[in-house]
């Protein structure tokens, strides 16, 4: 049996892409699908854990730009997260796999409060880690707690989830035909060119921490079990050119 590539991985998801597409906050159906999704790996023994936005909830930027003070508006973006990361440990653990809520702001009586090593340890006794709650700290987005906890937990990898969209391209395929995919780029050239693979300041902090980075269609079903398994999917978003 063919022996995967990555054993512990991370993977972000925005909130739009468990948002059902007639107004629901959440959709059943989309939290079944990547609880599949996940359940894939997980069955090859892989150690996954889960960042998730808060975005089909709450919008913070268009609060703030109505006037909210941006750090409230943060925070209600934080609390967002963790009844998403609830909603996919319910799920997860209907599809009969393992799993810990950990949330970055404390709230005993809901989930685990984030310790990084017990996060490590969960992961290794095989339960999938969903982190909740952002960083805690206002001003970062969930892009920054996913590259964050990665590092602290040494993620070979982060999934970076898209919906729709197969990789990163050169412009907006949706819009220009003529956008062409890279299979390779390295993290300078992305932020350089401003694409959209996560906000800067993650995208920074992966690159000094050399964290690689595979942007992937959300939506294909099997496609993170196909690159835990090693076949090149997506966009892999690294240090040097050369690296697989």
């Amino acid at each position: 049996m063919q022996e995967p590539k990555y054993r512990r991985i991370l993977i972000k998801l925005s909130g739009e892409q468990i948002k059902g597409d007639d107004g629901e906050s959440v959709s059943y159906t989309m939290l079944d699908f990547l609880a599949q999704e996940i359940e894939k790996v997980v069955r090859h023994g892989v150690q996954v854990a889960v960042v998730i936005g808060g975005g089909n909830i709450w919008r913070g930027n268009q609060s703030i730009e109505r006037g909210m003070d941006t750090a409230q508006s943060h925070y209600m973006g934080m609390l967002a997260t963790v009844i998403n990361a609830l909603a996919i440990q319910d799920v997860l653990e209907q599809h009969g796999l393992f799993t810990r809520a950990m949330t970055a702001l404390k709230m005993d009586e809901v989930a685990e409060p984030y310790i990084r090593r017990r996060a490590v340890r969960h992961m290794e006794k095989g339960r999938v880690v969903i982190f909740g709650g952002g960083t805690g700290n206002p001003y970062f987005t969930t892009d920054s707690a996913a590259a964050l906890r990665a590092a602290e937990v040494h993620a070979e990898v982060i999934l970076m989830a898209k919906n729709g969209v197969d990789g990163i391209y050169s412009a907006d395929p949706r819009r220009d035909p003529n956008a062409v995919r890279f299979d390779h780029i390295t993290y300078m050239d992305a932020l350089n060119r401003g694409l959209a693979v996560m906000d800067s300041t993650a995208l920074t902090f992966c690159m000094d921490n050399r964290i690689p980075i595979i942007v992937f269609n959300a939506l294909a079903a099997g496609t993170i079990e196909r690159i835990v398994m090693g076949e090149q999917v997506g966009t892999l978003v690294s240090n040097d050119l050369g690296e697989a």
